[in-house]
């Protein structure tokens, strides 16, 4: 299954929440499709998977990029939910989000995308390239790439920086000091429930 293109207020009012999709909140109360208005009870296969959608969307990943971080997350000594997390949180198109330099992961995905995004000084166009404590981001020195990330700096999505980050917004200069605690991921979710729907497919 290839990443969602669709209506993003449809997910967020269906999943809640969804910092990385979209900064716009819908007016409706109702969760979206026919049977919104219905309060069933929801199955534990439901809530399992419900999760896995808030990840999905968030972080704006397809089902096969999803299964591939679990098997990544297993092989790694620890709590799976956590290292998922942590891994999500190290891409690079997250990360650009974090510091404010753009207002979504689909916008940031779009300036790594066009080329504007450096790391530790050489040029990176791969949204999901994991970054590492102690790479320098830096916004390409040209005026247009300059301007589009001040323009979402002024309007920020998130409260703060998050504290394994930091940002000199003069120089539009971000660095990563160290992996992403826990307490500090933006999105609300029970991973353990995403790691749990993979391992009972």
């Amino acid at each position: 299954m290839s990443r969602y293109r669709g209506p993003k207020l449809k997910i967020s009012r269906r999943l809640g929440d969804l910092p990385g999709l979209t900064r716009k909140a819908s007016k409706k109360l109702a969760q979206a499709g026919e049977h919104g208005q219905q309060s069933r009870k929801p199955s534990e296969y439901s809530l399992r998977l419900e999760e896995k959608q808030k990840l999905r969307f968030n972080y704006g990943l397809s089902e096969r990029q999803l299964s591939k971080y679990i098997k990544a997350a297993k092989k790694v000594p620890g709590s799976t939910g956590l290292i998922l997390l942590q891994i999500l949180e190290m891409r690079l198109d997250n990360i650009i989000f974090r510091l404010g330099l753009s207002p979504t992961i689909p916008a940031a995905r779009q300036l790594v995308n066009h080329g504007h995004i450096l790391i530790n000084k050489k040029r990176v166009s791969i949204c999901s390239y994991q970054c590492k404590p102690g790479d320098t981001i830096q916004i390409k020195n040209k005026n247009s790439s300059q301007n589009l990330a001040k323009n979402h700096l002024s309007f920020p999505t998130l409260a703060s920086i998050p504290n394994h980050l930091e940002l000199d917004t003069k120089i539009l200069n971000g660095k990563v000091n160290a992996i992403v605690e826990r307490e500090w991921v933006a999105l609300q979710i029970n991973e353990l429930l995403v790691v749990e729907y993979y391992s009972r497919k």
